[in-house]
């Protein structure tokens, strides 16, 4: 799957969680200096800056379907090879990482099972695959409030109905052992971020980052003004500022390949 928007966008609206995921999701990998590691799903590069900072540029490789970001990410991380790939393709030989990890990716992979393969297949025998996804629920606040909206203004849209799967821990359990992955574990990541006002919020909403983008595009101008008055109803009044949370659900495994 691709994603609709700009890197910008998509910065200002999930990147302010998934740049605090990363350092979080790094450790639970056990990701250190010296390895070699692959970023799958990269996005714009939050995780695969967290993965430079820890091994260094030319350690670190990363992929990702969408063009938009991998431009972005080739952009941020010039010494880092990015590669325009689905997860089910990666473009590298078997072997070639001793870590390959998918933050906020699996559940949009066209064939998870595969992509994990993908990920175990050019991950060293002995090395670490891991992944991470938001949980369903009020647990990851902003997105409970959007897709409450959007399920009450649009309830037929893709969007709303999409599947959402591996958002709990059985699911990813199932998912890594499907893909042959050994020795799994699994976690729990929480991160937070400060809005300044619901104003703030709401341009990252609107900027239409990623599935979001999808239900955004086929609304006229009152239909983006009742997704906005709903956002607004199901966040609450909670001041100015304010802070959201979101938990994920994180699994780690090692490779037999």
């Amino acid at each position: 799957m691709t994603f609709a928007g700009t890197d910008l966008a998509y910065d200002r609206f999930m990147g302010r969680y998934s740049s605090r995921l990363a350092p979080l999701f790094a450790d639970f990998a056990g990701i250190e200096a010296a390895m070699t590691v692959l970023d799958v799903g990269c996005g714009p590069g939050a995780l695969t800056g967290e993965l430079v900072r820890r091994a260094g540029e030319e350690r670190v490789a990363a992929a990702d379907p969408t063009e938009q970001f991998v431009s972005a990410c080739r952009a941020r991380f010039p010494g880092t090879r990015v590669e325009q790939a689905p997860a089910e393709e990666l473009p590298f030989a078997d072997g070639d990482f001793d870590a390959a990890l998918a933050q906020l990716v699996v559940a949009f992979m066209s064939d998870g099972v595969a992509g994990v393969r993908e990920m175990a297949r050019v991950t060293r025998a002995g090395g670490v695959v891991a992944a991470c996804m938001w949980v369903i629920g009020p647990e990851m606040e902003l997105l409970h409030v959007v897709h409450g909206a959007g399920a009450a203004i649009a309830p037929d849209h893709p969007y709303v109905n999409a599947a959402q799967r591996y958002r709990s821990e059985p699911e990813l359990l199932e998912l890594f052992e499907a893909a042959g992955i050994r020795d799994v574990e699994s976690g729990s990541l929480v991160v937070s971020s400060e809005y300044a006002d619901f104003d703030e919020l709401w341009d990252s909403v609107v900027g239409g980052a990623g599935p979001i983008g999808d239900l955004l595009r086929t609304l006229d101008a009152d239909g983006v003004e009742s997704f906005r008055s709903e956002v607004h109803e199901r966040l609450g009044d909670r001041g100015a500022p304010f802070t959201l949370s979101g938990r994920a659900l994180a699994i780690r495994g090692v490779s037999r390949s």
